[in-house]
């Protein structure tokens, strides 16, 4: 499951309208709109409001269907530059 989708089903589960849930994560409606859609992509910050807002972790957001989240992660990672991997692994091992 991408991470836009990701957020569609857990949003939808809370009840939430686009709006609400953007409003309450105090990110545009539109970049929600366009991540759900798998047409942008979306920051560790962002997404962290978005849990926060949804009143979960961000480990309970990727806790779906091991291999699935495991097989998205190392996608995600395998892009990040040398830097960005040093902070993903750092943030990760602090969950």
């Amino acid at each position: 499951m991408q991470t836009g989708e990701r957020i569609r089903t857990l949003r939808e589960e809370a009840g939430f309208s686009q709006n609400r849930l953007a409003e309450m994560a105090g990110i545009s409606q539109t970049h929600l709109r366009r991540v759900e859609l798998g047409q942008a992509g979306i920051s560790v910050d962002h997404l962290e409001m978005i849990c926060d807002a949804l009143k979960i972790t961000l480990k309970e957001f990727f806790d779906v269907d091991g291999t699935e989240a495991q097989e998205e992660i190392a996608v995600a990672a395998a892009k990040l530059t040398p830097k960005r991997k040093e902070l993903l692994i750092s943030f990760l091992k602090s969950l």
